[in-house]
């Protein structure tokens, strides 16, 4: 059984292509920029694009199951053509890389000027994240639901501070989740692809703890033996950084800011599921420890 995997250069699908590999299934790995890959021996990398219907029968051809990442290139014509064209290629499941914002209270319309930054970033993420999941099932396919909470590697975004001023400035240094490490995630993907035990299963996924944003840097820190400062920065000014940084949308950076202060308060937006060590036996994995695997990173 050939699995492809999506987004395979990507934080999770790296480690989703390895551990198919070191459990000894075939893999595929799917990019869009093939030379950015690094994968292990024996796994082929082709050149796949969800909204180049071109490079599809290549990626597709014989392949059983797929890890279909990120959500963003599933939504609308193009990627309802993709899971289409892959059920009709032979593909018989499909685990989707998802998110928690999918299973929000569905009643916030996104278009509705009274509801806010925070509700409209939700209500957005939630119907872009639930139409890759509906795509999916219309297929009467196999299928799994991962919904990871907020991501450890959302932290990466601080590297460039951490390198070059040992600080990170934050708008909500007490703003805390239980973020969850992208092997942890990577790991009940492997079991969903190989296994029957999960059809049919939507799973949340987080981190074992919540960790506030001050503790993450203070984690940094101590993976990499400095002492970083964490600098409290006005919001309207985080606001105006992210936006020249990143060139989002103010809509979007508001949303961004607004989930932050939603969580100062314990147990902040997304609280631990305890889903991954349900799954796995096992604790998910610590911020601790994601820092510890990343420290290269930050060096």
């Amino acid at each position: 059984m050939t699995v492809l995997v999506t987004g395979a250069t990507g934080n999770v699908g790296r480690r989703v292509v390895a551990g198919l590999a070191a459990a000894g299934v075939p893999v595929r790995a799917m990019a869009r920029r093939p030379e950015a890959a690094a994968p292990p021996p024996g796994v082929r990398v082709v050149a796949g694009d969800f909204t180049r219907p071109e490079t599809w029968a290549a990626a597709l051809d014989g392949v059983a199951a797929v890890y279909l990442y990120p959500f963003s290139y599933l939504t609308g014509p193009a990627g309802e053509a993709f899971a289409e064209r892959a059920a009709a290629a032979g593909v018989r499941r499909f685990v989707v890389h998802s998110a928690i914002a999918a299973g929000f209270d569905g009643t916030d319309d996104p278009a509705d000027p009274a509801i806010g930054p925070l509700r409209r970033h939700l209500a957005e993420e939630r119907d872009a994240h639930r139409a890759a999941e509906l795509l999916v099932e219309a297929t009467d396919r196999e299928w799994t639901h991962l919904r990871p909470g907020l991501l450890a590697a959302n932290a990466l975004g601080w590297a460039g501070e951490v390198r070059a001023t040992g600080a990170v400035r934050l708008p909500y240094p007490d703003a805390g989740n239980a973020v969850v490490h992208e092997a942890d995630i990577a790991d009940v993907a492997v079991a969903a692809l190989t296994t029957d035990d999960h059809v049919g299963a939507v799973y949340e996924l987080t981190g074992p703890e919540r960790v506030t944003q001050a503790e993450q840097v203070a984690a940094i820190g101590a993976a990499i033996g400095r002492d970083l400062a964490v600098v409290a920065e006005d919001p309207d000014a985080t606001r105006a950084r992210w936006s020249a940084e990143t060139g989002l949308g103010r809509d979007l950076v508001d949303g961004l800011v607004a989930v932050q202060a939603a969580s100062v308060a314990p147990p902040g937006l997304v609280p631990p599921t305890g889903t991954v060590e349900r799954l796995t036996g096992r604790p998910a994995r610590s911020f601790a420890a994601w820092a510890r695997d990343h420290a290269a990173d930050f060096r």
